[in-house]
């Protein structure tokens, strides 16, 4: 029989850690917490669960305490998660079933990562992690910080889902990290300037944020889907500067690597309804509305974008235009996606004043 250890590195994690111990419990069967310097009940929690708990010294590297953590587990699999994270029941029926199969040959299953969620409580924004490995394999974390699981062999895309459920603000912990072993005179890897030039956007460091994307796209080293969305980040910057010209090479960018998707459509698109540029605007919007997404993709989803984003702009663009038909037509849809959303609430209460 298949057999799961969950492996989580925590610190100071009581508002949570028990919330995501029992969301999983059912589907493991033993508990590896690796505690970093935790000063309130984390451990206590963990106890509580029957954990195995170990100590890590914190040395500003994630990679470092995750494989620590996976050296620790004895079973047959291994399955990671942050104690902000849930397995809600569905995907834990999933994830059971999942176990139970007489045969399990991967080395790697995937799962959905939802992190944002809409009025109705679908997923928005989401990305897949490797998250069930082969204990046998010896996969090691790599990265001192936006650490990643290095894989290979038989990998499965799995229709399980694990939800995020932050409950801490956003802290500049990385950013320090990182700035860190700047100073220090570290090289940074292309996926070490990816993610430094994220740290620095996300502070409104925008200049050197737009530098670091450039050195990093200039690399030519970049995993595909991190060249895309780096293009279209290192967009936003410039937006955020008025640099429209740049704000859109930037953008345009992105057709070096694949074909276009609903994210940079809808970006298109609304850069040129800021614009008044409506015609161009509806183009690219309703190019949105008619691709499909691709199975499986790895890299980050932004849902909204290909349902019902698009055709709220276009709801906006049409009733610029005075073509109320095609307005409300656009309306409509968006509605049947999304209707608890307040650009949408207030757009019902609009047309059904006329």
């Amino acid at each position: 029989m298949n057999s799961i250890s969950l492996c989580m590195i925590v610190r100071n994690e009581e508002d949570s850690l028990g919330r995501c111990l029992a969301s999983v419990k059912d589907a493991v069967d033993e508990i590896i917490i690796v505690d970093t310097g935790s000063t309130d009940k984390t451990k206590e929690i963990a106890a509580s669960f029957g954990a195995v708990i170990y100590d890590f010294e914190w040395i500003d590297n994630f990679a470092a305490a995750r494989n620590f953590c996976f050296e620790k587990a004895t079973q047959t699999f291994i399955l990671w998660l942050d104690a902000d994270d849930v397995i809600e029941p569905e995907d834990l029926a999933r994830l059971k079933a999942l176990k139970e199969k007489e045969e399990l040959p991967y080395d790697s299953v995937t799962m959905n990562y939802n992190l944002t969620f809409d009025h109705n409580g679908n997923p928005v924004f989401s990305l897949r992690r490797n998250r069930l490995v082969r204990r046998s394999r010896g996969f090691r974390w790599i990265g001192p910080v936006h650490e990643y699981l290095a894989v290979s062999g038989y990998t499965y895309h799995s229709d399980i889902a694990v939800t995020h459920r932050k409950e801490r603000r956003h802290t500049d912990r990385n950013l320090r990290i990182y700035l860190k072993r700047l100073e220090s005179g570290e090289e940074f890897s292309p996926r070490d300037q990816y993610y430094f030039a994220n740290e620095l956007r996300d502070h409104s460091r925008v200049q050197e944020a737009i530098d670091w994307y450039e050195k990093f796209l200039e690399s030519g080293l970049g995993w595909v889907e991190d060249n895309i969305a780096a293009c279209m980040k290192q967009s936003d910057c410039y937006g955020r500067l008025g640099q429209q010209d740049r704000q859109l090479a930037s953008l345009l960018r992105t057709l070096n690597y694949d074909l276009p998707r609903a994210e940079f459509c809808c970006q298109l698109g609304s850069l040129f309804l800021e614009q008044k540029r409506y015609q161009q605007a509806i183009y690219w919007f309703t190019q949105a509305t008619q691709l499909e997404k691709p199975k499986d993709m790895m890299g980050s989803t932004d849902n909204a974008t290909w349902t019902w984003l698009p055709h709220l702009q276009l709801t906006v663009c049409y009733d610029r235009l005075g073509d109320r038909d095609k307005a409300i037509e656009h309306h409509r849809i968006a509605q049947s996606y999304n209707p608890k959303h307040p650009s949408i609430v207030y757009n019902e209460k609009f047309f059904s004043s006329l």
